[in-house]
């Protein structure tokens, strides 16, 4: 790479324009469109997604396209703060980011059936569960940065392009196999992490990024021959510093889904101890049981419930109904237990 002076103009003008930026691009706005796309599609099933998902979804989308194709990218052939920023982008930033956005839970709530079996069978695959163990993925993110920014591969990278562009792809994948068990939004069928767990991992894995950090910071030579030692030293600072902040800051999205899971475990324990609760005749309870009459009308005429109310009528002995205008919302079990995130919910019309 042809070094390039820090200056205003090229700070904002000089993008990559080769093919590696392009094809990221490319790739960036497809994912874009397929992800709104489920939204739209879920939208005329009289359902909406959530902006705190689509926002962060978006915004990690945003992160790699500045990564790769941003003057942040050009400035790493001078400046290894800027090779820094780069990493933190692929690897701190982004992964979260697309992990909030939850695509997988809405691949599986806004796809065709073909296409939801698909995927469910590459979640449940044996090698899928490989790629996603802890051990795999500890190496792969942090075993990724000490052999890029303790051996010369830095500088082999940076003097070869190619070589370049793969580091940080799998940059970026080992962000996202980390990250994604750390938000937990998306359904994970191997290795799901408690929110204990989740908090450990948080403060375990800040330990060796904070030494990577602070073994650049005190290197007596440059880190690659493009880089000067002021420049080393500042990225190795800066990378020290950035990895305390995320620390923190990946604390709040983890912790304020585990009050959440708190609030939703008391609503089904709420809604356990109201089914377990005999009820009288002057309960008013057309808008969530059905009455015992109409239930043991049900039972004589089997054929006129749905798939869902037969099993939970046998599970139960009761048929929750939920009425809306126009609309009959079938539901799972999960879901009348107070999961209202349950992947499998969708709205019919009669």
């Amino acid at each position: 790479m042809t070094p390039v002076a820090f200056t205003l103009h090229n700070a904002l003008t000089d993008w990559q324009r080769g093919p590696f930026p392009l094809v990221t691009v490319g790739v960036l706005l497809a994912l874009a469109y397929f992800y709104l796309q489920g939204i739209w599609a879920l939208a005329a099933r009289g359902r909406t997604w959530p902006a705190r998902r689509t926002i962060p979804f978006l915004g990690g989308l945003a992160a790699i396209d500045l990564a790769i194709q941003s003057p942040i990218a050009t400035f790493t052939s001078t400046y290894f703060q800027a090779h820094v920023i780069q990493h933190l982008l692929l690897m701190v930033v982004a992964p979260p980011l697309l992990a909030l956005g939850a695509p997988s839970t809405l691949l599986l709530q806004a796809a065709n059936r073909k296409t939801k079996l698909r995927w469910l069978a590459i979640l449940r695959s044996r090698p899928f569960a490989v790629l996603t163990h802890p051990v795999p993925v500890w190496f792969l993110y942090f075993g990724a940065m000490f052999a890029f920014f303790m051996t010369s591969l830095i500088n082999i990278a940076m003097h070869d392009m190619a070589i370049m562009d793969v580091f940080n792809v799998t940059f970026l994948l080992g962000g996202t196999l980390y990250w994604w068990p750390m938000v937990g939004l998306d359904p994970i069928v191997h290795w799901k992490m408690g929110y204990g767990a989740r908090m450990a991992n948080l403060l375990i894995g800040a330990a060796p990024e904070t030494f990577l950090g602070v073994a650049i910071l005190g290197q007596s030579r440059p880190i690659a021959s493009m880089y000067s030692l002021a420049s080393t030293h500042a990225g190795g600072a800066m990378l020290w510093i950035s990895v305390e902040l995320s620390s923190i800051a990946g604390f709040v999205p983890v912790f304020f889904q585990w009050m959440h899971s708190e609030e939703r475990t008391a609503a089904r324990a709420d809604a356990r101890t109201s089914r377990a609760t005999p009820l009288t005749p002057s309960e008013d309870t057309s808008e969530h049981v059905r009455q015992p009459a109409q239930r043991d009308r049900a039972c004589a005429n089997p054929g006129q419930l749905t798939g869902w109310e037969a099993t939970w009528l046998a599970r139960t002995g009761s048929i929750p109904a939920f009425a809306q205008e126009g609309t009959r919302a079938v539901v799972t079990a999960s879901q009348v237990r107070g999961d209202a995130d349950d992947i499998d919910a969708t709205l019919e019309t009669p």
